[in-house]
């Protein structure tokens, strides 16, 4: 089977030579296609594949259109909202993620961030502590209970909730339940965000739960802009001038922000939650052994189409 590496980020070198390994290993042959300008790039590149592993490359209809071979695409990472699942599932072809690779990156970001805002972004003015404060984790997935156990290492208190786990999984988890997201954003100083861009979650997050926060808190954000409602953070910024955000993935009206609020705001250039050696070359080769499993026993374990 003919492989295909779509990143327009690529991997470390270290994972792309896992990758082929794994690979060949298992009789595949493994094509790259790195650092593509356009998306035509990887419309032309799919034609004669049988899978596809790629990052946070767009897999669209178009691309499915192109690919008359494709059976299967692995995002290395947790999120796939940059694949189109209806058009997948209509091609017949098998979407899968790889949850858990990057996680731990994610998490000690998420920490970092919360105290590079604590300490005004290192800048000289006198910043806060983290220790003592709370935190809220919305969803406590991978991530966010990786985020509560740094958080609890460094002094925090952790309250978390997650529409999917009952109370008493989250109480395992080593947090406190919150009944409510109102609940959460009104009881923490700082609530850290991880959850998917869904139609239900998108937009979601706007003035009347930012508004609740209480005095000095922080909102942070390593999951995606889109969940965001960016008119609402923004009047919310504008009536409390002691709230502040920070985020990993860029907002649209960012230079607005950046104006207006100054140090309250920051976001990263690039989203870099799984930026690092660790997790590049975790989520590669899970992905390509998830790819090795498929065509070997049809192993669909992490398929998240259906």
């Amino acid at each position: 089977m003919k492989i295909l590496l779509a990143t327009q980020k690529p991997f470390a070198a270290a994972a792309v030579a896992g990758i082929k390994e794994i690979s060949e290993a298992a009789g595949h042959e493994v094509v790259l296609l790195e650092k593509y300008p356009e998306q035509s790039d990887l419309v032309a590149a799919v034609a004669d594949v049988d899978a596809m592993i790629i990052r946070s490359d767009k897999v669209t209809a178009e691309v499915l259109d192109a690919a008359k071979n494709l059976k299967i695409v692995v995002r290395a990472g947790a999120g796939y909202d940059n694949v189109d699942l209806e058009a997948a599932t209509a091609h017949g072809v098998v979407v899968m993620n790889t949850p858990g690779q990057n996680s731990n990156a994610v998490a000690e970001l998420a920490i970092a961030m919360m105290i590079f805002m604590a300490r005004t972004q290192f800048t000289p003015a006198t910043g806060t502590e983290i220790m003592g404060k709370k935190v809220g984790i919305q969803a406590f997935g991978n991530v966010g209970r990786l985020v509560g156990k740094k958080a609890e290492a460094l002094g925090m208190s952790v309250m978390a909730i997650d529409p999917f786990l009952p109370a008493e999984k989250i109480v395992e988890g080593g947090a406190t339940p919150a009944a409510t997201l109102e609940e959460l954003y009104s009881s923490c100083d700082y609530v850290s965000i991880h959850i998917p861009a869904t139609p239900q979650t998108i937009g979601s997050i706007g003035y009347d739960l930012v508004s609740k926060m209480p005095k000095g808190a922080t909102l942070v954000n390593t999951a995606r802009k889109e969940v965001i409602d960016e008119a609402g953070l923004m009047k919310a910024l504008e009536e409390r001038t002691d709230l502040k955000y920070i985020t990993d993935v860029m907002p649209d009206s960012y230079e607005a922000m950046k104006e207006k609020f100054g140090l309250r705001v920051f976001a990263t250039p690039k989203k870099m939650g799984a930026q690092s050696a660790e997790a590049n070359v975790n989520a590669g080769l899970a992905a390509a052994r998830q790819i090795a499993d498929y065509f070997a026993t049809g192993c669909t374990k992490f398929q998240v189409n259906k």
